[in-house]
C-alpha cells in the first residue's frame, strides 16, 4: 500500500518505479519533440515521471484516476498533458488554474513546465489534497495550491483573476465556456482538452461564446503516439458575458445555455426598446 514517510516521501514500489524510467527515460522527450514539436528537459521529464509514479501509487488507496499502468499513463496523462503546453505558454501571464483536475493533469505537469503560480481545482476534497504532497515532493509546492470546491463557487471568491484555464475531460465545451467566463480576466484564455466532440456540442459552443465574452483563438487536432485523436480547443476572453455569472451550482451541466436563450434575451431587449 502506498503511503508518505516521516519526510514526505512517496513509499511505493520504487523498484518498479527505478525500472519503469530506465526504460522510458528519454521517450517522452522523443515523442514530444518529434511528435509535437515540444522540448523539455531531462530533469523536467524526470519529475514528469515522477509525478506520475505518485499519482499511480496513490491510485492503489484512492481514485484518482483509471489509467493503472504507468506506461498507459506515460502516453494518456503525461504527453496529453504537455500538449496543451504553448496554449498556457501563449496566454497572459499570470495565474494559472486547472478546473476539474482529478489527479493532477494536466495541472501538475503544466505548473512543472511553466513555472506559472498555479490552481488545482476539483469539487472532491480528499483528491485536491492529496495531490498536495506530491506538489511539495516534485519541488513545486511553493508556487501551486488547491481548491475543493464547485467551479462556480471559486468564480465568487476569486472573480476574474485567472489568466488562463484548463479543462481535461470535464465537461462540454459550452459549459465550460460558461464555467470559466467569471474566473477570467480579460485577454485570459481557455484551453479545451477533448477527444471526439460531436457537432451539436461544437454548435451549441460556437453559439453562445460570444455572449458568453469569448472569441475563438485556435481549433488544433494532434494524434498522440498511441494513435488516439485529441483536439485543443483555445478561447480568449474578449469581453463581459451578458449575463450574470457565475450561474447556481450545477446549472451549467444541467441546464446548459444554448443560442435560443440568447436570442430569446435579445428578442426581449428589443421589445423593451420599442
Amino acid at each position: 500500500m502506498a503511503c508518505f514517510g516521516q519526510h514526505g516521501t512517496i513509499a511505493g514500489n520504487e523498484h518498479a518505479h527505478r525500472a519503469m524510467r530506465e526504460v522510458f527515460m528519454g521517450t517522452l522527450r522523443d515523442i514530444l519533440a518529434t511528435r509535437h514539436g515540444i522540448d523539455i528537459t531531462e530533469q523536467q521529464e524526470q519529475i514528469l515521471f515522477d509525478d506520475l509514479h505518485a499519482i499511480m501509487e496513490i491510485n492503489k488507496i484512492m481514485n484518482l484516476t483509471r489509467i493503472l499502468s504507468e506506461e498507459d499513463g506515460m502516453v494518456l496523462h503525461l504527453e496529453d498533458s504537455v500538449l496543451g503546453l504553448p496554449y498556457v505558454n501563449d496566454a497572459p501571464v499570470g495565474l494559472y488554474g486547472d478546473l476539474g483536475t482529478g489527479g493532477g493533469f494536466p495541472g501538475i505537469p503544466l505548473c512543472v513546465l511553466t513555472g506559472r503560480e498555479t490552481l488545482l481545482v476539483d469539487s472532491v476534497k480528499k483528491k485536491v489534497r492529496a495531490l498536495e504532497p506530491v506538489a511539495e515532493e516534485l519541488g513545486v509546492g511553493d508556487r501551486l495550491s488547491t481548491y475543493g470546491g464547485r467551479i462556480e463557487d471559486l468564480a465568487l471568491e476569486r472573480p476574474r483573476e485567472f489568466s488562463v484555464l484548463t479543462a481535461r475531460a470535464l465537461s462540454s465545451l459550452g459549459s465550460l465556456l460558461e464555467l470559466a467566463s467569471p474566473l477570467l480576466r480579460k485577454g485570459g484564455r481557455l484551453v479545451c482538452y477533448k477527444a471526439q466532440p460531436t457537432e451539436e456540442e461544437l454548435e451549441i459552443a460556437f453559439g453562445i461564446m460570444k455572449p458568453l465574452g469569448f472569441e475563438l483563438v485556435c481549433d488544433d487536432s494532434h494524434e498522440l503516439s498511441d494513435g488516439s485523436t485529441r483536439r485543443i480547443f483555445v478561447f480568449q476572453k474578449a469581453a463581459n458575458p451578458r449575463i450574470a455569472l457565475p450561474r447556481r451550482v450545477g446549472m451549467a451541466q444541467r441546464n446548459p445555455l444554448t443560442p435560443v436563450d440568447f436570442a430569446q434575451k435579445s428578442g426581449q431587449k428589443s421589445k423593451k426598446r420599442r
